[in-house]
């Protein structure tokens, strides 16, 4: 009893850790998904924190001009709505000062000097008069602060999805990412059984390279990597030259993985195979590779994402010509040169991981068992 006792601090400690985990990865995802679904001006005047409540915005508008005018009671006198053409929205506060938007409150008639008086209303309507004939063609400017209500849309997302362009780059992605993490798993099945079950000379040092290997920047190899593209003449700019490039950045991973998951395979099962006289080949095809599918499983999750939200490989060696821009660069085109275009970013961010949802859930159990792999070695 006191021993449970002792244990039930260290739960709650542990229960504790892993909500403050979870909690830390799933806020900024979920603020992401409501900024994406907010009107584009409320995201860049408020967090997404605040998406439920009515936030303030500051804005402008122009009266009309002399052309408008009409004499009452022996002043001159502009109406309308600085709102017009726009969406309407509360007045808050409002000036004609860019320094003090919110120098009067709504229904408040302010003395410009002059002769002149405006009046600005809640509604945006106001009244403009003057002692003499207004002068002036285009009007004047109203400064504003506005109480905006919170407002919901898909618009965000419609806008990327139906730009131009959008679908081919979606499918040039889905071309590079399906062969580039198919590719690896082959060659580096083959590998790995090679190097867990076969004796072969220096066995260890290609082990001890391939270690090495893990831990080699791929931006080293990327300009070495596009002369010898250059140098062939036919692999430059084309899907089997980027498709070559992520299969050698993924090599090193994929045999390390599976190399460790294979090597802890049970030892009688494959002599049993041998005695029974199967071959490498049956045996690798027959008992190894359904074995292994945990692993292989794993392997394609980390190469499958790695491959769809890259964007530094795909520009290298397939370059950004319109009929081979991926989607990470399509979007990125969009953001324009500054990237300040919050709602194309927000909505951006979502669907480019539609894809990769899908296949994680797809192959999630087995993910742990792959990740494990090598690490509880059977007798």
């Amino acid at each position: 009893m006191l021993q449970r006792i002792r244990l039930e601090p260290s739960r709650f400690a542990l229960h504790f850790a892993v909500f403050v985990i979870v909690a830390l990865w799933t806020l900024p995802t979920a603020g992401l998904l409501v900024s994406s679904l907010r009107d584009k001006n409320q995201i860049s005047a408020s967090g997404w924190w605040t998406a439920l409540s009515t936030s303030e915005q500051k804005g402008q508008g122009r009266t009309k001009g002399k052309a408008d005018q009409v004499e009452k009671d022996g002043k001159f006198v502009i109406e309308g709505n600085i709102f017009e053409g726009g969406a309407p929205t509360t007045v808050s506060a409002w000036g004609t000062n860019v320094n003090k938007p919110g120098a009067n409150a709504p229904g408040a008639t302010a003395d410009l000097g002059d002769g002149q008086s405006m009046t600005v209303n809640a509604d945006g309507s106001y009244v403009w008069s003057n002692t003499k004939a207004f002068e002036d063609d285009r009007g004047r400017r109203v400064f504003y602060v506005s109480s905006v209500p919170p407002r919901f849309t898909t618009e965000n997302y419609g806008n990327v999805m139906f730009s131009e362009g959008i679908g081919r780059s979606f499918m040039n992605s889905l071309t590079v990412t399906i062969p580039a993490t198919i590719i690896p798993i082959l060659i580096a099945a083959f590998a790995a059984y090679a190097l867990a079950w076969m004796k072969l000379p220096g066995r260890g040092f290609i082990i001890a390279v391939i270690v090495g290997l893990l831990v080699v920047p791929l931006q080293m190899s990327l300009i070495p990597l596009l002369k010898i593209y250059n140098a062939t003449g036919f692999l430059s700019k084309t899907y089997l030259g980027i498709w070559l490039a992520h299969t050698g950045f993924g090599l090193p991973f994929a045999i390390y993985l599976l190399r460790s998951y294979i090597a802890g395979l049970p030892k009688d099962l494959i002599e049993s195979a041998q005695v029974d006289g199967a071959n490498d080949f049956k045996i690798f095809r027959r008992i190894i590779l359904p074995l292994s599918f945990p692993a292989l499983a794993s392997f394609a999750i980390f190469q499958f994402l790695w491959v769809w939200n890259d964007l530094l490989v795909a520009m290298v060696f397939l370059g950004t010509e319109p009929d081979k821009m991926v989607l990470t660069y399509k979007l990125n085109s969009l953001l324009g040169s500054r990237g300040g275009n919050w709602d194309i970013l927000t909505a951006s961010a979502f669907i480019t991981i539609i894809v990769p949802l899908i296949v994680f859930f797809s192959l999630q159990r087995y993910f742990v068992r792959g990740l494990l792999a090598g690490s509880v070695k059977g007798g």
